[in-house]
C-alpha cells in the first residue's frame, strides 16, 4: 500500500458505521455447542487485573465503530512502559528501519504504523514500510529467500516460514533481554518451542495464534419455519447447529432456496479462488477430520518417506464436499477468496458457516460491515463421523463417536529480525525493540479484541472479564474464547509442518484445486495431480531433508 492509499484509507475512517449495520437483528445467543464453553478459560482475572489494560480496552469500545489510526497510536504509546523500561528516549535517533509485512483488510502494517508511532517518537528511530495483499505475500517472501537479496530489516511471517528463512541463516537470533519483554511463558503451549526456533535459537516474536474456528448463523438454527421446512423434507434429526461434516453437507444442501429474513438463505461459504498458498488451510479445514487420525500425528505426508496423503479418501472426500457443495452457494463461489468468505459475505449477512480464523469473532461486534454481531456463535470444527487410517488404509468409526481435529492453521504470525543488522549494534537493539513492542503482553490483548488481523495466542488473554469490559457480552465472548482455546488445547489438533517450500506445496495445490472446483478435473484427478507436483517438489528440495524436518515439527 502506497502512503497516499495509507492516508486516503485514514480519511475514509471518518465515516463510522455502514448502512448494513441496519440490517443487524437483536437478540441475545442461546446455548452454544463446543467442548464446554468456557472450560479452558479463567473465568476472571480480578487479582491480576491492571490499570493499563482497563484504560487500553477502552480504546474505542466495542460498540463504538471500528478502531482508528488515532486509537492504534493511543494503544501504541500507553503500551510503551517496557519499552522505556529497557531503551533511554531518543537512543536511537538516526537509525532507519524498513518493515515487510501486509496490508491484508487494511489491517496489519496499517496497525503496526499506529502502534511504533509512539516507539519512534520516543526512540528517535524512523522505519519505511513495505506492503503487500495477502496474495501477494507468499512469491514476494520466496524471491528474497531464493535470491538471498533480503531487503528490509524487520519481516512479519509465519512460522511455516521458518525452515526457509531462519533455516538459511537470514534472520537474527533474539537477545535474552526480549525474551523477558515479551513474557514468552504466557505464550499457549502449542506456541512455545520448537515454535518460534531453529536449531535450538529463538527467533520469533509471537503477535498471533492461529487456527480456524467454526462459525454460524445462531439465528438460522433458531428459525422455527427453517426448523419445520427441515422436518418436512423428511429429516429425522433436530434442525440444529451441525457438528459434523456430513451435517454440514446435509445443511448447506438443504438450505438451497429456501429464505431467511426475506433473504435468500445459504449454508457453508468455501473459499475456492487461489490466495497465495493461505487459501489451501481452507481445504484442510473441511478435510483435517476426515484425514487426522488420534493414533497418528501425520496428516499431510507420511512421516517415513514423504509420500502425499492429499490424494488419499480423506483428502478426496473433502475435495468432493466442496465441488458437491458449491451449486448449494452463493452465485460466483469459484471466485471467493477466503476474504470474501469470510469479511463480505459472512460478516456482511450472507451465508450461514463459515471456517476461518479468529477474526471473525472479534470482528463481529467491532467493524462497521459487521451485520451478525448479535447473531454469531462459534465452535471447533466440525468432526467427522468417521476417520481415514493411512497406516491401515481404511476408514474407522471411532468408539469415542465422531473425530474431532481442529486445523491450527498457520501458527500465527510473528515478528522477525533480519541477520543483516546484526552487524550494527544500534541497528540491531532498535530492531529488536521495535520488535518486542509489537509482541507485548498488552498490546496483544488490545489486538485480540479488536480487528487487528490477530487472535488469542497468551493464557493472558483468556480471561472473561477483561473482554467483559471492553463491552463484550459474557456468553458471547465464552462461547468465542472457547472455540479458540478449546482448539489449541486439542489432543488430536492438526499440526503445521515448519518445513522448507510448505507454501510451494500450497499454492502447487491451489492452481490444481481452482481447476478441479471448476469441473475441469474429477476430485481424484486433482487430488493426483497435487500429489505428483508435490513429490516433484519434495525431491527437488532433497527429501531426506525434508522427511528429518517434517519428523521434527510433528515432534517426533
Amino acid at each position: 500500500m502506497r502512503l497516499d492509499d495509507y492516508k486516503r484509507f485514514l480519511a475514509l475512517q471518518a465515516s463510522r458505521r455502514s448502512l448494513l449495520k441496519g440490517a443487524a437483528g437483536a437478540g441475545a445467543l442461546a446455548a452454544f455447542g463446543g467442548l464446554g464453553a468456557g472450560s479452558a478459560i479463567a473465568p476472571a482475572m480480578a487479582d491480576e487485573a491492571s490499570d493499563l489494560r482497563t484504560k487500553i480496552l477502552q480504546i474505542p469500545g466495542v460498540g463504538k465503530g471500528s478502531p482508528t489510526d488515532a486509537d492504534w497510536q493511543k494503544v501504541g504509546e500507553l503500551c510503551l512502559g517496557a519499552t522505556k523500561a529497557n531503551i533511554k528516549e531518543g537512543e536511537f535517533a538516526g537509525v532507519e528501519l524498513s518493515f515487510m509485512g501486509l496490508n491484508n483488510q487494511n489491517l496489519h502494517n496499517l496497525l503496526f504504523r499506529g502502534f511504533l508511532k509512539p516507539w519512534e517518537a520516543y526512540t528517535g528511530a524512523k522505519i519505511t514500510w513495505i506492503d503487500l495483499a495477502q496474495a501477494d505475500y507468499t512469491p514476494r517472501l520466496q524471491q528474497s529467500i531464493a535470491t538471498g537479496t533480503v531487503d528490509f530489516d524487520i519481516l512479519e511471517m509465519g512460522a511455516p516460514f521458518e525452515g526457509d528463512v531462519c533455516g538459511k541463516g537470514l534472520a537474527s537470533e533474539m537477545p535474552d533481554w526480549v525474551k523477558k519483554q515479551i513474557d514468552m511463558d504466557d505464550l499457549v503451549n502449542y506456541l512455545k518451542p520448537p515454535v518460534g526456533t531453529w536449531d535450538g535459537k529463538q527467533y520469533r516474536v509471537t503477535i498471533d495464534g492461529d487456527t480456524h474456528n467454526f462459525n454460524y448463523r445462531t439465528d438460522y438454527f433458531k428459525d422455527e419455519a427453517l426448523a419445520k421446512a427441515w422436518k418436512d423434507a423428511g429429516n429425522t434429526t433436530e434442525w440444529t447447529v451441525p457438528k459434523t461434516w456430513q451435517q454440514v453437507q446435509a445443511v448447506t444442501k438443504f438450505l438451497k432456496g429456501k429464505q431467511i429474513g426475506g433473504q435468500d438463505a445459504y449454508g457453508y461459504l468455501d473459499a475456492c479462488k487461489a490466495w497465495g498458498g493461505f487459501g489451501f488451510y481452507f481445504l484442510g479445514s473441511r478435510a483435517s477430520a476426515y484425514a487426522k487420525h488420534p493414533d497418528d500425528k501425520a496428516w499431510l505426508f507420511d512421516v517415513d518417506t514423504m509420500k502425499p496423503r492429499v490424494n488419499n479418501p480423506a483428502w478426496v472426500r473433502a475435495i468432493q464436499d466442496v465441488i458437491d457443495a458449491l451449486p448449494s452457494e452463493p452465485a460466483d463461489q469459484l471466485n471467493a477468496d477466503p476474504n470474501t468468505t469470510g469479511f463480505q459475505q459472512f460478516l456482511g449477512g450472507t451465508g450461514s458457516m463459515c471456517a476461518w480464523w479468529g477474526d471473525i469473532g472479534s470482528n463481529a461486534k467491532t467493524n462497521d460491515s459487521s451485520v451478525i454481531g448479535d447473531k454469531c456463535g462459534f465452535d471447533i470444527l466440525p468432526g467427522s463421523d468417521d476417520v481415514y487410517n493411512s497406516k491401515k488404509g481404511a476408514w474407522e468409526k471411532l468408539p469415542s463417536g465422531p473425530n474431532y481435529a481442529p486445523n491450527l492453521a498457520y501458527l500465527g504470525w510473528g515478528v522477525y529480525v533480519m541477520a543483516r543488522v546484526d552487524k550494527d549494534e544500534k541497528k540491531h537493539k532498535a530492531a529488536w525493540s521495535a520488535a518486542a513492542h509489537l509482541g507485548g503482553k498488552d498490546l496483544a490483548l488490545w489486538t485480540a479484541v479488536y480487528p487487528s488481523g490477530f487472535q488469542c495466542y497468551r493464557n493472558s488473554q483468556g480471561h472473561i472479564d477483561e473482554w467483559v469490559s471492553a463491552g463484550y457480552e459474557k456468553d458471547f465472548i465464552s462461547n468465542y474464547l472457547a472455540s479458540q482455546f478449546n482448539s489449541y488445547n486439542h489432543p488430536n489438533g492438526a499440526i503445521e509442518p515448519r518445513i522448507p517450500g510448505i507454501f510451494q506445496y500450497y499454492s502447487l495445490a491451489e492452481d490444481i484445486l481452482a481447476k478441479t472446483f471448476a469441473g475441469k478435473l474429477k476430485a481424484q484427478e486433482g487430488a493426483d495431480q497435487i500429489a505428483a507436483a508435490w513429490e516433484k517438489l519434495t525431491d527437488q528440495i532433497g527429501r531426506e531433508k525434508q522427511i528429518a524436518l517434517y519428523k521434527a515439527s510433528l515432534g517426533m
